[in-house]
């Protein structure tokens, strides 16, 4: 099963400078984040925080849909789903 997973241009740097991440996955976005963690460890950690959690300052949609809202990282994922990935942007 694969996974979209969408990474903004602020992330690319840690993501081999990737726009499109095709990611294993085997279920929930706890899967799809355990690849990344494998093969982009450095965009993980920009993620999810040192306890798994998804970073305070970052959003998380599963096809459009915010994952706080449904389960976090228990959220499902289907095969072929997109993932988002938006951190907040500060400045003035």
């Amino acid at each position: 099963m694969t996974v979209t997973v969408l990474v903004p241009g602020v992330l690319r740097g840690d993501a081999d400078d990737l726009a499109r991440l095709v990611v294993d996955a085997h279920g929930t976005l706890a899967d799809v984040m355990a690849d990344i963690t494998t093969r982009w460890p450095r965009l993980a950690r920009r993620i999810c925080d040192e306890q798994g959690r998804i970073r305070a300052f970052v959003n998380v949609y599963v096809d459009g849909e915010d994952v706080r809202r449904i389960s976090g990282l228990a959220t499902p994922v289907p095969d072929g789903a997109e993932v988002q990935i938006i951190p907040s942007v500060a400045g003035g």
